[in-house]
């Protein structure tokens, strides 16, 4: 199975378009009732999801074909950098795989349509290493960051990841670092301005007020369930990781990696921000590309395969029969 999708033909993607379709349609059969996911520190989320209000299932569809288009997006911007082969679907397969393990992930909700600007946020980070002008990737960084934020408040902790990173990335001077911050914020000066001239500015300020009022770390969001499953997947990752010489050497690919792995560390933090932890899906992102580059680069995959095909069985028997997330 990890060979097959290590390769980019037609079949790859029927499978994976036929793999997405089967994890979503028990949330197709079986409808959602609408949830109150707006918030005053989600702009774009809201007004997206007001367009969808008519319809829960509009919003269901519009999720799906939203992961679509990530999915490709996922897959191009680890072929581009290296993370897979050149003519790979393997990210696409473990994208699709991760963002739809159970029910409560196929839906409409404000990580999923953040996911976009995260992915174009990923992909400007990794340029930066081997760029000789790095300036417009770490602008284009702070810009999708912000409007991450906006679909989904806690991806403002990639700020943070960003600034971290970039001495890993060699380029960790002061005005470098202060580049993605700056972009960042014009980004939301603009917005406050368009809401001071257009719209009700002083209930703006208060939403954010009573955010940051009530934010706080919190273990609300975790179950046995999700921990044993968010603890298999973690485990996984960081042994095949750490234990296989076997992967791939190339210092750019190294780099990229060690940023990957410190963006899971801030995935794992904005699980304790509350709500459900299936839905601050940034680890599951995370997890995705580091599963891409050690199904790429493993050798011997024949215990990989096993496991891989097994917990494939498990998501599907959940899915539609144990219903147990």
């Amino acid at each position: 199975m990890i060979k097959f999708f290590r390769q980019s033909y037609a079949v790859q993607y029927v499978v994976i378009a036929l793999l997405a379709i089967a994890l979503w349609v028990p949330s197709f059969m079986a409808g959602k009732a609408p949830l109150d996911l707006t918030s005053p520190v989600t702009p774009i989320f809201n007004g997206v999801d007001g367009l969808l209000s008519f319809s829960p299932i509009a919003k269901i569809i519009f999720a799906f074909l939203l992961l679509v288009f990530e999915t490709l997006l996922f897959n191009a911007v680890l072929v581009n950098n290296q993370i897979v082969g050149k003519v790979s679907t393997m990210g696409a397969f473990t994208f699709v795989l991760l963002m739809s393990l159970t029910r409560t992930q196929a839906d409409f909700y404000p990580f999923a349509l953040s996911v976009i600007f995260i992915i174009l946020a990923i992909s400007a980070l990794y340029e930066v290493y081997l760029s000789q002008s790095s300036e417009l990737e770490l602008l284009k960084a702070g810009i999708c960051i912000a409007l991450a934020s906006m679909c989904y408040f806690p991806a403002i902790l990639l700020i943070v990841w960003v600034i971290v990173a970039l001495p890993i990335a060699k380029k960790g001077s002061l005005r470098l670092e202060l580049i993605p911050l700056v972009a960042f914020l014009f980004v939301y000066f603009f917005y406050f301005v368009g809401v001071y001239l257009f719209g009700d500015f002083l209930t703006m300020i208060h939403g954010y007020r009573d955010y940051f009022l009530q934010l706080k770390l919190s273990v609300d969001g975790f179950n046995i369930k999700n921990i044993i499953l968010l603890s298999f997947l973690l485990i996984a990752a960081i042994g095949m990781l750490f234990g296989n010489s076997n992967l791939e050497k190339t210092i750019a690919v190294r780099v990229k990696m060690t940023i990957s792995v410190l963006l899971l560390v801030v995935g794992v933090l904005m699980l304790f921000l509350g709500g459900n932890v299936l839905m601050n899906g940034l680890i599951l992102m995370a997890l995705a590309i580091i599963f891409s580059y050690e199904f790429t680069y493993m050798d011997n995959t024949g215990w990989a395969n096993l496991a891989l095909v097994f917990f494939l069985l498990l998501v599907f028997a959940n899915q539609y029969y144990f219903k147990w997330l």
